[in-house]
């Protein structure tokens, strides 16, 4: 392994042991969505790990921060419009599939190796307050999952 990658993965692992997760950003090039995932939390929160497409590193983390200290070791609503996670928008937890994730999560996939683990997807809506299913939605937000909200 070359030494930036090995100084990464150890940041990760630091990360983890101090904190109890590690945030990855990846950031918004041309033709590229940006996106984020959490590493860590579901072996010490008890909940699933979280995916955040189309949003910087900052709110990203912020989110993800928020989701950890709202949800550890509680039950995570899926599929529900959410509207105190951030008090800038309303958001949706979804259910994700490991292999949806595999050519983004990779941080997750060396440190689980062969444990067991899970991923929810955090979605948004977009500038006008349209989710995913709503007409008129338009948002450069890629979405693994399969997006519906209960009514």
């Amino acid at each position: 392994m070359d030494q930036k990658k090995q100084e990464y993965f150890e940041r990760v692992d630091d990360n983890i042991a101090k904190t109890g997760y590690h945030i990855t950003a990846v950031l918004e090039e041309a033709n590229f969505t940006p996106f984020a995932y959490s590493t860590g939390v579901f072996d010490n929160f008890k909940v699933p790990e979280l995916f955040i497409s189309g949003l910087g590193p900052n709110l990203s983390g912020e989110l993800i921060k928020n989701y950890v200290e709202k949800y550890k070791f509680n039950d995570v609503p899926i599929n529900q419009k959410l509207r105190d996670l951030t008090d800038r928008f309303p958001v949706v937890f979804i259910e994700l599939k490991n292999d949806q994730l595999s050519d983004y999560v990779l941080s997750s996939i060396r440190h689980y190796d062969k444990r067991n683990y899970n991923y929810l997807q955090l979605v948004f809506p977009d500038l006008k307050g349209k989710f995913p299913n709503e007409n008129g939605y338009d948002y450069d937000q890629k979405i693994l999952g399969d997006f519906r909200t209960e009514k």
